[in-house]
């Protein structure tokens, strides 16, 4: 019998993993275990799948948030309660700053809190931030793996759709912001609060000068560098697991 199954992502605490990779959409898992051995899922329930597997000889799970900072905040509270303590988000991302190309990958060193899940738990003026040093074994990753990258503050909302996106992200773009999510602020800000290790790669799949619903259509449909991107983003995160844990045990 499971213990402690969590009810939205629907594990226990059987497998004693510490390490997650958290992708927003399901199907990115599936992307993920390609570089797994011995990838098996072990639950999908709703937006939340789960992978468990190995690379490099270090325990994983990969599961997926949905969109947006209140599903991942669930599944950050839920995974740490059955034991995981250090989580990275491989997400996507839209560029704000000219000159960052669909599939390059920024690393997000802080986030603007501007969306709502962050906010049901404390004031905003509690920074939303990685931990520092599974941020160095990222940075560190990019560089050893040779992938083009940036790291800054990202800004994380709630909506594609409001009449005044264009001119929020003039704003930003203004104030020097990397790039947009939905998530990355809610891992932040949830994960310090919960004593959770937390770090953000986000795959670009929209350039600054690009169309938002041609960008991620051509993205699903697997048409341009994109899909790169999110391979090198998968490859990132794993190479910093293993070099971040034997940090730890070193």
């Amino acid at each position: 019998m499971t213990n402690n199954l969590q009810p939205h992502i629907r594990i226990g605490n059987d497998y004693k993993i510490q390490y997650a990779l958290l992708p927003g959409d399901p199907g990115r898992v599936e992307a993920a275990a390609k570089f797994l051995d011995q990838p098996e899922e072990v639950a999908n329930n709703r937006e939340y799948r789960t992978i468990t597997g190995s690379y490099k000889g270090v325990r994983v799970f990969v599961t997926s948030t949905g969109i947006g900072g209140t599903s991942t905040g669930i599944a950050v509270e839920e995974l740490k309660r059955i034991g995981v303590n250090v989580m990275i988000r491989i997400g996507s991302c839209g560029a704000n700053q000219p000159g960052i190309r669909l599939g390059d990958l920024i690393i997000a060193a802080g986030a603007v809190r501007n969306d709502g899940a962050s906010d049901a738990y404390i004031d905003r003026s509690f920074p939303a931030v990685p931990d520092t040093e599974l941020l160095f074994h990222l940075i560190g990753a990019a560089k050893s793996l040779g992938h083009k990258y940036y790291t800054g503050i990202v800004r994380c909302h709630d909506s594609f759709y409001t009449e005044e996106e264009q001119q929020i992200d003039n704003y930003w773009s203004a104030k020097g912001i990397l790039g947009s999510d939905m998530e990355t602020a809610a891992l932040f800000t949830i994960g310090r609060l919960r004593g959770v290790k937390t770090a953000s790669i986000l795959n670009v799949v929209v350039e600054q000068e690009g169309n938002l619903e041609g960008g991620i259509n051509d993205y699903l449909d697997e048409k341009n560098d994109s899909k790169l991107g999110e391979e090198r983003e998968i490859m990132t995160a794993l190479e910093a697991i293993v070099s971040y844990n034997q940090f730890l045990i070193s």
